[in-house]
């Protein structure tokens, strides 16, 4: 498979493990529409991939992802359409990820913020550059965070540490990540490729059925709280982009300055 037409994401490949780069350093690889539809035609694409026993899920540039673009998001406050469309796609990525049966490495080579961070969480092994952050910070611009961090965050290090940092929005660095057990590895710099290699051959040389298999059922409980969840947070997360609280913090950040929020 060629990966073709494919304008925000990179495609290499290493035997039978595929490194997709997300590129959009210039900013931070946002997640804009196209980059969205893109990551969609991905996971489809991959999925149909015989060649590939392993996904590498990375970023260009020193971010591996700022979560949402900022432009869009303005865009998206007189036009609720663009939101809603947004949300779809959102649900649709992260069912995705988990139905995708080829283990997927976040190679995280710098920060994952927003749905930055949702999407590198919800994948199976997660490498991180030590000095990398990682973020939900949607509630310090006004929304809920409901495109999949308040399913994934408490199954990862339990519901008191996980509303710690969704209902403040605080960073933290991939250190402490891996010691709480959010993400899997955080290494120096030097030694990124090294470890996502080595985990990339381990997976790609093990039995692959059974590996597929036995991801595939893991995922079945994040399946269902998936599920269950995600249209209530994304639907909430849309009510809080209509609110003054959310237009504030955007216009904060463009004169970069510090919100004056009002709970309105």
């Amino acid at each position: 498979m060629a990966y073709e037409n494919f304008k925000n994401i990179l495609f290499t490949r290493a035997g039978r493990v595929l490194t997709a780069t997300l590129n959009r350093p210039d900013m931070r690889n946002a997640i804009n529409d196209e980059l969205d539809i893109e990551l969609l035609r991905m996971i489809q694409e991959v999925d149909l991939d015989e060649d590939v026993n392993v996904l590498v899920l990375t970023g260009a540039g020193k971010s591996f992802s700022a979560g949402g673009d900022i432009p869009e998001m303005q865009a998206a406050l007189d036009n609720i359409e663009i939101f809603e469309k947004g949300t779809r796609r959102g649900k649709r990525i992260l069912q995705g990820l988990l139905d995708l049966d080829k283990p997927i490495i976040c190679r995280m080579n710098g920060d994952a913020i927003g749905l930055g961070a949702t999407i590198a969480l919800f994948c199976d092994i997660i490498i991180a550059d030590e000095t990398a952050r990682i973020a939900d910070p949607h509630v310090k611009v006004g929304l809920v965070a409901g495109d999949g961090g308040a399913v994934i965050w408490p199954q990862l290090i339990g519901y008191a540490r996980a509303k710690q940092y969704l209902l403040t929005g605080d960073l933290l660095l991939a250190k402490d990540a891996a010691a709480m057990g959010l993400i899997n590895f955080a290494v120096p710099a030097a030694e990124l490729d090294a470890k996502v290699e080595e985990w990339a051959n381990k997976l790609t040389h093990g039995a692959s059925k059974a590996i597929k298999w036995t991801k595939a059922v893991l995922n079945i409980g994040l399946k269902q709280l998936l599920v269950s969840m995600v249209d209530a947070g994304f639907g909430l997360e849309t009510v809080s982009g209509r609110s003054k609280d959310h237009r504030e913090a955007l216009d904060a950040f463009v004169a970069k300055r510090k919100p004056a929020f009002t709970g309105h």
